[in-house]
């Protein structure tokens, strides 16, 4: 049987009021070529209409990868459910995805990305759906959004809070999906596909197992064809019983701007060397900190932002190896590469699936967190998903909830205002004018990660700014160090919209942290894991 149709042929197959389950993660794995092909065969005909799409990482217009947004049309496009939205700097204007979702054009959701994969999976099984406890007392807790992301989602509830065996847990149905796009590198005459050139294989054998076993139809994105029995079975990650038809897109990109890296995909290591080190600035003064916190031998993850230089801090300090670096798309070990290649890692020591990598997470079973915030508040909540006076920014928060609804350390990093102008002179921090927005407010707009939680939940907690660093204590956020140069009350307690408790042993942050060259880290030993550790 041949599988392979062209881009238009696989579009016209795709009914009205389908559910689509799109495996991507932004530009990366991202299948453009058929989002495409679907956005112009509604432009030509007006079908297929109504669609509903499921993206478990990411949905997102990218530099040099359009994603969602070739579909993200009034008619085309009835209701988004996404793990995030994210942006690249491909035009002035915000996404058209992100436009609709502000103006309420489309009915649009922010889960969990580990919750959709295991909808996915719940949906697969036909078991009765997602029993949780990741999300309480966040957004995704329907005592606050419930994942809602404007006026229409909110009519339409997609969890609840119940009690199971005298405790709160949130329940989510599964949906279930009619068709499946997703992505690979190679495909054989039989529908057999590898993943040799991808930087991660995400999550699409789960997505397409999900449509399969519900009688749906499965779309495979690839590079390149080749004939059948030339595959070694080891290498295969979706087996050919599960998908129906192949497009061939000769041209697609590894990543958002990366046509081909051989390192990204695990085939070969660039030397260190090669690996460009951070120019000192404020933003290296905060990774350099939290560096600090980590010990030699942890499973440590990184999110977006400051903290995905911290790979570079260690390597600069000839500390490379030291951590093993764990990314919610899947690579294990390596270095973790920025801007918006992040979500894939140069010189990965392994690859794993994101369900699985999401399991972990969820589960604690890493050692630490370092990730970013955009706010913080008195009870140490944080929101990294939603800020309403940047009209149009509905970036959602990814794996963000799933990653630290248990996790054991999480260290949050950020500059204390936002907009503030700073620099470092002769060894100190000099604050030559203080930003219109704080950062330390009453109360986050939206509560991405629940300070109450943490401290019923035991969790260790850190925040690290240019100007500070503080810790979540019961009786609140506690200041526990203050950078050289810094006044206490003028550029920390005055710039609070709430009182922050000042250690008595308040210390001054390490003034090698403020020099350009290597400030000597040194990483205590993870201590040994027991039975019970």
């Amino acid at each position: 049987m041949n599988k392979q149709l062209t881009p238009e042929e696989a579009a016209n197959l795709i009914p009205d009021e389908a559910t689509i389950s799109v495996s991507s993660s932004s530009g990366l794995g991202c299948p453009d070529l058929m989002l495409k092909a679907i956005g112009a065969r509604f432009d030509a005909t007006g079908h297929p209409r109504d669609l509903t799409t499921l993206h478990p990482i990411a949905a997102g217009d990218m530099s040099g990868i359009k994603g969602v947004d070739y579909i993200a049309k009034k008619g085309l496009l009835k209701k988004i459910i996404g793990g995030s939205y994210p942006s690249g700097p491909s035009t002035a204007e915000p996404p058209l995805i992100w436009q609709m979702i502000g103006n309420d054009e489309v009915v649009a959701y922010n889960i969990p990305s580990g919750i959709l994969f295991d909808m996915h999976r719940e949906a697969a099984a036909k078991r009765p759906g997602v029993l949780t406890k990741v999300g309480l007392d966040t957004f995704v807790d329907p005592d606050r959004q419930g994942c809602a992301m404007n006026a229409s989602a909110a009519k339409e509830p997609v969890v609840r809070k119940i009690e199971f065996e005298g405790e709160e847990w949130l329940f989510f149905k599964p949906i279930i999906p009619q068709v499946a796009i997703i992505r690979a590198t190679t495909a054989d005459e039989r529908g057999n596909l590898t993943y040799e050139h991808e930087g991660a294989y995400l999550g699409g054998f789960d997505q397409a197992l999900a449509v399969r076993n519900n009688g749906g139809i499965v779309i495979a994105q690839v590079k390149r064809i080749t004939k059948s029995g030339s595959m070694k079975p080891h290498d295969v990650r979706v087996p050919g019983i599960l998908v129906d038809y192949v497009v061939v897109d000769p041209d697609q990109k590894q990543t958002t701007q990366t046509v081909y890296d051989p390192a990204i995909s695990g085939e070969i290591f660039h030397p260190l060397e090669d690996f460009a080190l951070p120019d000192f600035n404020i933003q290296k003064v905060i990774a350099r900190r939290v560096a600090m916190e980590l010990e030699a031998a942890s499973a440590v993850n990184l999110g977006f932002g400051i903290s995905a230089n911290v790979p570079r801090i260690l390597l600069e300090e000839g500390l490379h190896g030291a951590v093993t670096w764990v990314i919610e798309q899947g690579p294990v070990g390596g270095i973790p590469l920025l801007d918006f290649a992040f979500g894939c890692a140069s010189n990965a020591e392994a690859f794993v699936p994101s369900p699985h990598q999401f399991t972990y997470f969820q589960g604690a079973g890493f050692d630490a967190s370092l990730l970013s915030f955009l706010e913080i508040d008195r009870t140490g909540s944080v929101n990294v998903s939603k800020l309403s006076f940047r009209p149009h920014v509905t970036a959602g928060a990814g794996g963000f909830v799933d990653i630290t609804a248990r996790a054991r350390k999480i260290v949050f990093s950020g500059m204390f205002n936002a907009g503030a102008k700073v620099h470092v002179e002769g060894g100190k921090l000099v604050i030559e004018k203080e930003g219109k927005l704080k950062k330390l407010v009453n109360e986050v707009e939206h509560v991405t990660f629940s300070g109450r939680r943490a401290i019923e939940q035991g969790q260790d907690i850190t925040y690290v700014t240019e100007r500070c660093v503080m810790v979540l204590r019961p009786e609140g956020l506690v200041l526990t160090e203050i950078a050289p140069g810094v006044d206490l009350q003028t550029h920390i307690l005055d710039q609070s919209e709430f009182p922050l408790v000042v250690a008595r042993d308040l210390k001054l942050m390490d003034a090698h942290l403020f020099a350009p060259q290597p400030f000597g880290l040194k990483l205590p030993q993870k201590p040994q894991r027991t039975l019970h550790g």
